[in-house]
């Protein structure tokens, strides 16, 4: 008989937090170390517990992050943690996005003992096992919906005209998206002010951005890098 896997499972939801107890915990497969609501309790039973494996929502309250995207980061920002400081217990993220974007951000430093799944696949017990083991042993598991996202995503950037930047006018454009003038830009890149206006003109060559144009160059630049540039969400 497979030896039984020691978990901690984290939602703020109570009701879905308890279902997937049971549903575990009937399975014969899993002992529920601790259940619990925020990033904060989470973060503290791994500590406490010693688990084989995390389960956690990915949308985890916490003060001063009320936002949907900031919850969701703050799941994603507790998953680093845990690998950070216990790099044997592995993390499957639940989560109702099918979005590159925070996949990018769990993933951000290797994929090794992490899974990404969509909520649904709580009621496909056979893969949420699968999944708690793969990351157990060191694995990775990414659900296929995201996958696609993954993928489509990849042929977006190669027609996106950022592709056309270099990695210094990516830099610039990314202090730009974040509201730093030029002036700024020179002193946190370490170039001087007359280049950071050589890298902005460049980009607006490279982005099709004419003198011309009704709209302000700056920010069509801007729009685009958010569009088409940034994984992380905001």
């Amino acid at each position: 008989m497979t030896e039984q896997l020691g978990i901690v499972l984290a939602d703020d939801n109570y009701l879905v937090r308890e279902g997937t107890r049971r549903l575990l915990e009937e399975s014969d497969a899993v002992r529920v170390l601790a259940a619990v609501g925020s990033a904060t309790d989470l973060l503290d039973a791994v500590r406490r517990t010693r688990p084989d494996a995390v389960l956690t929502d990915i949308r985890m309250p916490s003060p001063g992050r009320d936002t949907d995207s900031g919850r969701a980061m703050e799941g994603i920002d507790a998953a680093h943690a845990i690998r950070a400081s216990a790099p044997r217990v592995g993390v499957v993220i639940l989560s109702q996005y099918a979005d590159e974007a925070y996949a990018f951000e769990l993933f951000r430093n290797g994929t090794a003992g992490l899974a990404y799944l969509l909520k649904d696949r709580v009621g496909d017990l056979r893969q949420l096992l699968a999944a708690l083991r793969e990351v157990t042993s060191g694995g990775s598991v990414v659900d296929p919906q995201v996958v696609d996202a993954l993928v489509a995503r990849r042929a977006r950037l190669r027609e996106s005209p950022l592709a056309r930047l270099s990695p210094r006018e990516l830099d610039v454009l990314r202090e730009m998206a974040q509201g730093h003038g030029n002036a700024r830009i020179a002193q946190r890149l370490s170039v001087s002010e007359s280049s950071v206006e050589k890298y902005i003109n460049a980009i607006f060559g490279k982005l099709g951005l004419s003198s011309e144009q009704q709209v302000h160059r700056r920010v069509a630049a801007v729009l685009t890098f958010l569009r088409d540039g940034s994984p992380r969400p905001e």
